[in-house]
């Protein structure tokens, strides 16, 4: 059973509406959290390019979500590390249908932050998410 039903985005009175994230999120149900995801496959390959490995990392954080039992509309929070702030900037228009390939028009709480490197040194984003699953 999704929590779709019991969950929803807040968005404080006379702000803005965001496009493409929410400000907060509030769901009731089981947590399920991912550890940060890259952008290779199940034998470790990883995508070329900084839009193929974000393709890979959302297949892999709707992987998981869907392992533990719930689906994309589930997810309530995405943090984001990339190592090139400027290529995601440049990146903006071509990351939307490349986002909704994989997750559809969900658009959970998000963050992103540049890091100077991440563990996997073919890595250029990676993705942690927080779901919460059906009562």
């Amino acid at each position: 059973m999704s929590s779709a039903a019991t969950q929803r985005a807040i968005l404080p009175e006379g702000w803005p509406t965001p496009r493409g994230y929410a400000n907060g999120m509030v769901a009731e149900g089981r947590v399920l959290v991912t550890g940060g995801l890259v952008g290779w496959d199940a034998a470790g390959v990883f995508a070329q390019g900084f839009l193929p490995q974000l393709r890979q990392t959302l297949v892999n954080i709707k992987a998981v979500v869907e392992a533990g039992g719930g689906q994309v509309e589930d997810i309530v929070r995405l943090t984001w590390y990339v190592t090139d702030i400027a290529t995601y900037r440049a990146s903006l228009k071509e990351m939307g249908p490349v986002y909704r390939e994989v997750l559809g028009r969900h658009f959970p709480a998000m963050a992103v932050v540049q890091v100077v490197a991440l563990v996997e040194p073919q890595a250029l984003i990676e993705i942690e998410a927080t779901a919460v699953i059906g009562r």
